[in-house]
């Protein structure tokens, strides 16, 4: 069986319910999977939730709950969430599904009988918030250093488990260099590479006396680190390593996406932890930005956040995704902004490519009683843009590729604001008053069938969309079973009814936005 191509989103801790932070890469995982199904027949999207820790025992417990109902009733929320922004995603994995600790225990115990794991006193100060040990030297006022927590922390000394990072520094620091695309934007690489170089330490890889977690094999006073706990879903989800057939038809991960502030786990130590087992490591790890609010980090542990739901209610889900990924370049930090998103829904969706599709089913009604007309000899000006519709496979997926999200979806919208401009120079209406009937033939033909191209290339991005424009269109197959075929030029069938004109999207006054 070929290879399929992998996609991982972070398992998202459940300390609340899922925020436009969290939808962020997931959408953006979403599009890739969508895009590899379209191009390749096949692509797996996992994602999940990251359910042991001392933070979830604690949010239980003032809930008065047992932890496995409070991190149930969260799971929940996010499926749910997902469900409304249409991510398709091929399986949820739960860190306490019985698939992934089975396949914990047996990674634990491989590194803890080949001596990659050993038994050692630590001594440190330790972020309840984080779950994260940190030097001295890296507090600031004695507080947590990560800017998004600045907790107090407390100081722990005991004998925990460890794995043995500072033995693969070299042969991290030679997969870094044989693989320039592995840790992903340039910045980021160059971030971990300064991090490795600056010499790694053997990190603590257990807790004891912590009640939530998933045991150490014949230890069950200490618990495995949540994070390491939590890297092993990209395995466990695939079946490892007891379905031999699934893994191989998964693994490597083709991509990591990650939020930039778990790039280490993600580049550092889970490689490292692969390379000890002699098992292939990730193709890409790909760290984007942060969703930030006013220049804060949207988070839920420190509010401040807008109302997923609430965003969803109130414009859709396709709008939300549209101006994710167009507004600034992923792996940049974008600040989300309501105004901002109801320029991108005004602007771009409803005047450029919701007018566009008005005007063509509307001539097609007036002119050629709803049905596609057929077309007689192409001119120049129609042969132009049948070039630009046949050069936006290439240009997606080379974008793609590189997770360039926004430019590719500048790529679409130059097709559509192109479109736009070719019934203005061919002015239908008037071709129609002269009688020259062979001309608007041809011509509504040319737009109905760029029409129907752009709604294959939108589908991964925009999906409710792209399915309304292909209905619209009269297609048979629903355009989920679309495949890169449909961008060949003249697929469209003279004579077929379309629907009339109906409106793509619902313009918001300005004012009405924050």
């Amino acid at each position: 069986m070929p290879k399929t191509f992998y996609i991982t989103t972070p398992i998202y801790y459940p300390n609340g319910i899922p925020h436009i932070g969290t939808a962020y890469t997931t959408i953006a995982a979403d599009v890739l999977a969508r895009w590899y199904r379209l191009k390749e027949g096949q692509s797996f999207l996992l994602t999940g939730t990251d359910e042991h820790g001392q933070k979830v025992e604690q949010a239980a417990n003032a809930q008065g709950i047992p932890p496995q109902k409070y991190v149930d009733q969260i799971a929940e929320t996010f499926k749910t969430a997902w469900k409304r922004l249409d991510i398709h995603y091929d399986d949820f994995i739960r860190t306490t599904e019985r698939r992934h600790v089975e396949t914990v225990v047996s990674m634990f115990e491989q590194l803890l009988k080949q001596g990659d794991i050993f038994k050692n006193y630590y001594e440190g100060w330790y972020c309840v918030s984080d779950e994260t040990f940190w030097l001295e030297s890296q507090l600031i006022d004695g507080k947590c250093p990560n800017p998004e927590c600045r907790r107090p922390v407390e100081w722990l000394k005991e004998e925990d488990y460890f794995f043995k990072l500072s033995a693969y520094q070299e042969q991290l620091l030679d997969h870094y260099a044989k693989n320039p695309e592995f840790v992903q934007p340039e910045t980021r690489r160059k971030e971990m590479l300064s991090f490795i170089n600056m010499g790694l330490n053997d990190v603590c890889v257990s807790r004891k006396g912590l009640g939530w977690g998933i045991k150490v094999p014949n230890d069950p006073e200490r618990s495995i680190y949540v994070w390491i706990d939590a890297l092993i879903n990209y395995l466990s989800a695939i079946g490892y390593p007891k379905d031999e057939a699934k893994y191989s038809q998964y693994w490597p991960a083709d991509v990591h996406l990650v939020g930039k502030d778990i790039l280490r786990f993600h580049s550092v130590i889970w490689p490292a932890m692969l390379m000890a087992l002699k098992l292939p490591v990730p193709k890409m790890v790909f760290a984007n930005g942060w969703l930030t609010m006013g220049g804060c980090k949207i988070s839920k542990s420190r509010g401040g956040h807008r109302d997923l739901m609430g965003l969803i209610d109130e414009y859709g889900a396709d709008p939300i995704r549209y101006f994710l990924l167009r507004e600034a370049s992923y792996g940049e930090d974008l600040d989300f902004s309501e105004t901002a998103l109801v320029r991108r829904l005004n602007g771009d969706l409803a005047n450029d490519l919701g007018n566009l599709m008005h005007r063509v089913l509307s001539m097609i009604h007036r002119y050629f009683e709803g049905k596609i007309p057929a077309p007689g000899p192409f001119e120049a000006v129609d042969l132009e843009l049948q070039k630009k519709a046949s050069a936006v496979f290439a240009e997606l997926d080379e974008s793609l590729r590189l997770l360039k999200f926004r430019e590719a979806l500048e790529a679409i919208f130059a097709r559509v604001v192109a479109a736009n401009k070719y019934v203005d120079a061919t002015a239908p209406w008037k071709l129609f008053k002269d009688n020259q009937k062979v001309r608007l033939a041809t011509v509504l033909y040319t737009l109905a069938e760029l029409l129907r191209i752009l709604a294959v290339a939108l589908h991964p991005f925009l999906p409710k969309s792209a399915e309304s424009i292909w209905k619209s269109l009269s297609i048979g197959a629903s355009i989920e079973s679309a495949s890169s075929a449909e961008f060949d030029w003249g697929k469209l069938e003279p004579g077929t009814p379309v629907d009339p004109p109906i409106p793509l999207f619902k313009k918001v006054e300005v004012s009405d936005a924050l």
